[in-house]
C-alpha cells in the first residue's frame, strides 16, 4: 500500500509539472486589460468598453479569465467567465466558458504560431472561431462566423491595452 501511494504521488507530481509547463505558454495573457470592442449579430452592431482580467490560479495549473463590457449607457453587453487548463491526456488546452446569458461550453484552445485560437459549432447554424494576439501591452481579438466553414464573416473585434 505504501509503495502504491508513492507511485501515485510521483505520477501526480509529474502530471502537475507537465501542466504547469504547458500553462506557462499562456502567461502573457495574465493581467488587467482595458479597451473597446464591437459585436455584430445580424444587422445590429454594438460597441462597448470594458476589461478582461486574467489570473493564474492553483499554483499555475489553471488560468481564470473574466470579461466585463458595457455600452455607452452602462448596459452590460458582454460578461464572461472562463477557465483555461491543460489536459495531459488529450495533449491540448481546455477552455471552459460561462456567459451571463446562460450559454456554456468547453472548447479546445490552441497555440497557433504567434496567436491563440478557439471556437465552437452551433448545431444546424454554423461555426464560430476566434483568434487572439497578445503581446506585452496589447490584446487584439477577432471573431468570425461561417455557415459552411469556408466563407467567413467577421462579427467581433476587441482591442485592449494592458493596465496592470
Amino acid at each position: 500500500l505504501a509503495a502504491m501511494s508513492s507511485i501515485t504521488f510521483a505520477q501526480g507530481a509529474n502530471q502537475s509539472e507537465l501542466k504547469r509547463s504547458e500553462m506557462k505558454k499562456l502567461e502573457k495573457m495574465a493581467g488587467q486589460w482595458k479597451g473597446t470592442s464591437w459585436m455584430q449579430q445580424g444587422p445590429k452592431r454594438e460597441t462597448f468598453t470594458g476589461t478582461e482580467t486574467v489570473q493564474s490560479k492553483l499554483d499555475g495549473l489553471a488560468t481564470l479569465v473574466e470579461g466585463n463590457f458595457a455600452n455607452s449607457e452602462g448596459k452590460v453587453i458582454h460578461q464572461t467567465l472562463a477557465v483555461l487548463s491543460y489536459d495531459e491526456t488529450q495533449k491540448n488546452y481546455r477552455f471552459a466558458t460561462y456567459l451571463a446569458n446562460g450559454m456554456t461550453g468547453v472548447q479546445e484552445y490552441k497555440i497557433v504560431g504567434d496567436h491563440f485560437e478557439w471556437g465552437f459549432q452551433i448545431p444546424n447554424v454554423g461555426t464560430v472561431r476566434y483568434a487572439v494576439r497578445v503581446d506585452d501591452t496589447t490584446w487584439f481579438e477577432i471573431g468570425e462566423f461561417s455557415r459552411d466553414a469556408k466563407t467567413w464573416m467577421q462579427n467581433f473585434e476587441m482591442k485592449l491595452t494592458k493596465v496592470k
